[in-house]
């Protein structure tokens, strides 16, 4: 009996059949900051302000305070705070008020201050820059220039505005140059001395690629003395809102210094330490905006 003809089977799985249907791509996100982590540095921000804030405001707190209890008595010659607020709230809440060609908020008076502080201090930052430059480069510019630049810088402002009325017979000019006479000798001083400390490689450096006195200025001198020129452009502007606000109290016009001085003449002592406190926030505000400027420069290397 014959065997049935057995059929050959193939089994190998198919491939294309077995191989599983392929994965769908995954992406993966970065997982979010962790919330101790996102708290850690709100807390850390909220510290770091309330560190230069806080204390600021206590002491001013306190010394408001002293200031009130010394100068709340029967013989007292000075206004207490509160008394100052009663007598120049105006002035305070509204200092861009016009009620004529002399009765103007401090706003306005600051403004016409900032104009004249404007002028002179930028003449004497442009001329100061540009002398001590001559006079750090040159060593007989230093000789002949330096002992002369130290004996007139300690002439006290004030001294300098009766020849000035006298050259120019106007009081704006004559205030405009005594802000210039006063703080160009700040900048002058401190540029000629960072200009000497420019170190020799950057000379070297010049040297071999050949810069013209031009290039050489723009491109090694200032930015070498940038942290001297800055420190004296502080100290210069400074000198500059003093200055304006002692030439206004003789010159007379609408500037803060002449409204200190019609408001003694008025007995008007609330007034005036309202007005003082106008012209240190400007004045402080003025030395923020140079060091900020210097900061960005300079890249940090400035003093703050």
């Amino acid at each position: 009996m014959s065997r049935p003809a057995l059929r050959a089977v193939d089994t190998m799985p198919d491939p294309a059949a077995a191989a599983p249907p392929p994965a769908p791509a995954l992406v993966v996100a970065p997982p979010p900051a962790p919330a101790p982590e996102r708290f850690d540095r709100l807390t850390s921000k909220a510290v770091a302000t309330a560190s230069a804030v806080v204390p600021p405001l206590l002491t001013l707190a306190l010394i408001l305070l002293v200031w009130e209890i010394l100068c709340s008595g029967a013989g007292a010659t000075l206004p207490s705070p509160s008394q100052v607020w009663r007598d120049s709230s105006d002035l305070i809440l509204d200092p861009f008020f016009v009620n004529g060609s002399q009765d103007i908020g401090l706003g306005w008076r600051v403004l016409t201050s900032l104009q004249r502080v404007a002028i002179g201090f930028g003449l004497a930052a442009l001329v100061g820059i540009l002398v001590g430059t001559i006079v750090g480069q040159s060593t007989w510019a230093t000789r002949g220039l330096d002992p002369i630049f130290q004996v007139l810088r300690t002439v006290p402002p004030l001294a300098w505005l009766p020849i000035s009325l006298a050259a120019f017979r106007d009081a704006n000019p004559s205030a405009i140059f005594v802000i210039f006479i006063t703080a160009i000798w700040p900048i002058l001083i401190n540029t000629s001395v960072g200009i000497r400390n420019i170190p020799q490689d950057y000379r070297n450096v010049a040297a071999v690629l050949r810069l013209n006195q031009i290039e050489f200025f723009w491109k090694i001198m200032l930015p070498s003395a940038a942290p001297y020129i800055f420190t004296g452009l502080r100290i210069g502007v400074g000198l500059a809102w003093l200055a304006i606000v002692a030439a206004e109290m003789l010159t007379g016009g609408i500037g803060i210094g002449f409204f200190i001085w019609d408001a003694w003449n008025s007995s008007k002592l609330s007034d005036i330490i309202v007005a003082l406190v106008y012209i240190g926030t400007v004045g402080f505000i003025l030395d923020r905006l140079i060091a900020g400027l210097a900061t960005i420069v300079t890249r940090g290397t400035a003093a703050n």
